[in-house]
């Protein structure tokens, strides 16, 4: 059950600003390999774009409060934006947090293709996002 840092999602009302913030001012490079599908009919239909420094990737996602209501799930990690980690065995990580008593909201396969998500709060209520790709989306 080993985490990895995957990316840092950020989000925001302007997209395409943001993505030339980041590329101009930050130096990031589009990211072009290992991008999610994402499923935009099932809840999130934001437009994202993808940068990446060569080792993490930042998705800049299109600001949505209301998505956690269209999908029956309490933590919205498009609202304000969430940290991920990539893990190679989901269901034991989600047993790890059951024995911790931490509540998590799990989002399966509905905003991104071959990756089973979820989602919780740390303490102080940012959003982390631990998800695992399924071998054939890998």
């Amino acid at each position: 059950m080993k985490l990895t840092l995957h990316h840092v999602n950020v989000v925001t009302e302007n997209v395409e600003r943001l993505d030339a913030f980041y590329r101009d001012v930050l130096g990031l490079e589009r990211e072009t390999e290992g991008l999610p599908v994402l499923e935009k009919t099932k809840g999130y239909a934001g437009d994202v774009a993808f940068v990446t420094d060569g080792a993490i990737q930042t998705h800049l996602a299109q600001k949505d409060v209301r998505a956690g209501f269209r999908t029956g799930q309490i933590v919205n990690p498009v609202s304000h934006g969430h940290i991920a980690y990539r893990t190679d065995d989901l269901d034991a990580f989600k047993a790890h947090l059951d024995g911790q008593g931490v509540p998590y909201s799990d989002w399966g396969e509905r905003a991104v293709a071959g990756w089973r998500q979820i989602f919780f709060y740390d303490p102080d209520g940012n959003v982390i996002e631990v998800h695992q790709v399924d071998a054939a989306a890998d």
